[in-house]
């Protein structure tokens, strides 16, 4: 049995000046992707995230302050989302893990309703180098996305975009299309793996809300900041060649009040001639289309 590939071997070098440009329909110059995470926070477990540190140093189990940040999230911050997207017509990717659609079934229809397409993240918010049996959890997490959407899943997003040197070819196993765990390009590409090529949709660190706001401790007036230069330098190039703007973002954290009104004024800010809003399977299915595949 040959020994996985490394990620250079999957995703060989490709200077982006080299590439036959790409185009969206319809003319636009920028895909913005967005991507809300909605997750399980299993209580039994150390919290994937803390806000709160615990109390004079000592590990915290039941760790109910950070559960309780994140619950906020799905009961209130969640739904601020569903309004604004709803309201600007913007098309999601909700990357959701499997066990969240089974303990939050309201959330769940929500999803199904707005037509956001269902993302797996996983079947439980744990990484994936932790997973003692990845294509089973693998099958298990789009089972329960296909029984809940009336759709099997095209796409992967990776708890904490985790994988081992294994995960990609599991994945293509599985008939996933496409993956959202690698951050290495404004455009889509393919990557090889034991069972034929994968689309990577260009993921971010950059403009994701927990890069911003959880670890890097920015104010909510930041992300608009940074959003619309990020926009304005891809919006820029976008005239060449077509771009993809990806913006992950996380209910307990862009939905609270002081935050959410900076994201309401970036989309509000984005909404312009020559942006398009594309959910992954979206852009996968324009990427296949071009004949790149």
């Amino acid at each position: 049995m040959s020994s996985p590939m490394l990620p250079r071997e999957r995703a060989e070098y490709s200077a982006i000046v080299d590439r036959p440009p790409l185009t969206l329909p319809n003319g636009a110059r920028v895909a913005v992707w967005t991507i809300v995470n909605l997750e399980t926070w299993d209580i039994s477990r150390a919290m994937p995230r803390q806000v709160l540190t615990p109390p004079m140093g000592q590990p915290l189990l039941p760790d109910v302050p950070n559960w309780s940040w994140h619950e906020y999230g799905m009961r209130v911050g969640v739904w601020r989302f569903f309004e604004l997207f709803k309201e600007l017509g913007v098309q999601c990717s909700a990357a959701v893990n499997g066990r969240m659609c089974e303990d939050y079934p309201r959330i769940a229809q929500a999803i199904k309703d707005a037509g956001w397409e269902f993302l797996p993240h996983g079947y439980e918010q744990i990484p994936m180098h932790k997973v003692e049996d990845q294509p089973a959890a693998i099958k298990r997490t789009l089972d329960v996305l296909e029984r809940i959407s009336g759709k099997r899943p095209v796409g992967w997003l990776a708890p904490g975009m985790t994988q081992t040197l294994e995960t990609m070819d599991h994945l293509a196993a599985a008939g996933i299309k496409y993956t959202g765990d690698f951050v290495h390009d404004d455009e889509p590409s393919t990557i090889k793996t034991a069972h034929g090529p994968l689309v990577t949709v260009p993921y971010t660190f950059d403009m994701n809300d927990i890069t911003i706001m959880a670890l890097q401790h920015h104010e909510g007036k930041h992300f608009y900041e940074r959003g619309v230069d990020q926009f304005e330098q891809l919006y820029k190039e976008g005239e060449r060649r077509a771009k993809i703007m990806a913006i992950p973002i996380h209910a307990y954290i862009s939905g609270q009040p002081h935050r959410f009104v900076h994201l309401e004024r970036l989309y509000r800010y984005l909404k312009r001639p020559g942006v398009t809003f594309m959910s992954g399977a979206e852009i996968y299915d324009w990427y296949r289309s071009a004949g790149k595949i």
